[in-house]
């Protein structure tokens, strides 16, 4: 996940994977969505985005979301930890910023909107809490974790081999990244010696980072140049940046990069790539403090929206069907320690 908000398994008791995840993961992924810029996001409060099947899907970016509902499920609600069943409520903890369509803002610059809050919704429905979304910065959702303050992270958050030594993770979305670049630049990164000697703006503490730093490894052991790494405290100094050519590329969650480039015409996606690396698919997952008890209860409330099917709705909703999951997976492999 990056500053820039931005988007299938395990047997829970630790069976093999199956055999979409233990597939090879290799660059020139397809992307998650096709956006097009249909619509003024400000006028009449939709914008339009385009299905890879060429269907278009408009998307609701008004206050009035009215958001798709499920019911509660008495036997996954009973597994949710006591004290939190007697409080009542899902405090749950995103990215602040603007990372359609992923979390972002309505046009009323309050609402909080996007594919992650309407997921935390439904998991909340089904355990008969009432959902309460906070949005903070990037560094402040493990904070709040680890804390205690937050219950759960949905925030575009990876699955990696090293946050599972304090987190635990429910999968619930595909994680692929993208690399934007200015419209018209003629780049194309299909690996790690197309970003040599490339200047490269990337979230700190990110798996994106994670990646690109050792990319910038490999280059250099290659005899390449490395890559000059920039991070910017906000998506408009991120923009601005590429737009004045003072950086090459941005790296970011696909889903968000795509809509950006669709919804602004001025950059483009000039490549993708899984956030687990070249072998694994990567995973976005409900992220909560380890061995606090509440993982389980997570993973069976995402099962059964995915069976329900609300799950596909909402993720129809926001154009990001391509990022479907056919389960939940407590803990499933993630982003190695050492990632190509």
């Amino acid at each position: 996940m990056s500053t820039l908000p931005q988007v299938l398994g395990l047997a829970r008791t630790g069976g093999a994977p199956t055999a979409r995840r233990s597939a090879a993961v290799a660059l020139g992924l397809t992307s998650a969505l096709v956006l097009a810029a249909c619509g003024n996001p400000s006028d009449g409060g939709t914008t339009e985005v385009a299905a890879s099947k060429g269907t278009n899907t408009k998307i609701n970016i008004s206050p009035d979301q009215n958001r798709i509902t499920t019911d509660k499920v008495d036997s996954i609600a009973a597994e949710v930890p006591e004290a939190i069943r007697r409080r009542g409520t899902l405090e749950t903890v995103g990215s602040s910023g603007s990372a359609a369509p992923l979390t972002f803002y309505a046009t009323d610059d309050k609402t909080v909107i996007g594919v992650e809050p309407d997921i935390a919704h439904l998991v909340a429905d089904v355990l008969g809490l009432e959902p309460r979304i906070n949005t903070v910065s990037w560094e402040n959702i493990f904070v709040g974790l680890d804390s205690g303050k937050y219950d759960v992270g949905f925030s575009n958050i990876t699955d990696t081999e090293e946050r599972k030594e304090k987190y635990d993770f429910a999968s619930y979305r595909e994680d692929n990244l993208g690399f934007e670049a200015k419209k018209g630049s003629g780049l194309k990164v299909t690996g790690p010696k197309d970003v040599a000697g490339r200047t490269v703006a990337v979230g700190s503490g990110t798996n994106q980072e994670k990646l690109l730093v050792e990319w910038s490894k490999e280059d250099v052991k290659a005899g390449l140049k490395p890559v000059s790494i920039k991070y910017y405290q906000n998506d408009s100094d991120t923009y601005l940046a590429l737009q004045s050519g003072r950086i090459d590329l941005y790296l970011g969650p696909n889903p968000t990069a795509a809509y950006h480039a669709a919804t602004t015409g001025r950059t483009e996606v000039v490549g993708t790539y899984s956030g687990a690396g070249a072998t694994l698919q990567g995973l976005i997952a409900a992220t909560t403090k380890k061995d606090n008890g509440l993982v389980k209860a997570l993973a069976d409330a995402l099962d059964e929206i995915i069976h329900n099917g609300t799950y596909a709705r909402v993720l129809e909703r926001w154009g990001l069907s391509g990022e479907g999951v056919a389960k939940s997976e407590i803990n499933p492999p993630g982003l190695p320690r050492t990632n190509k």
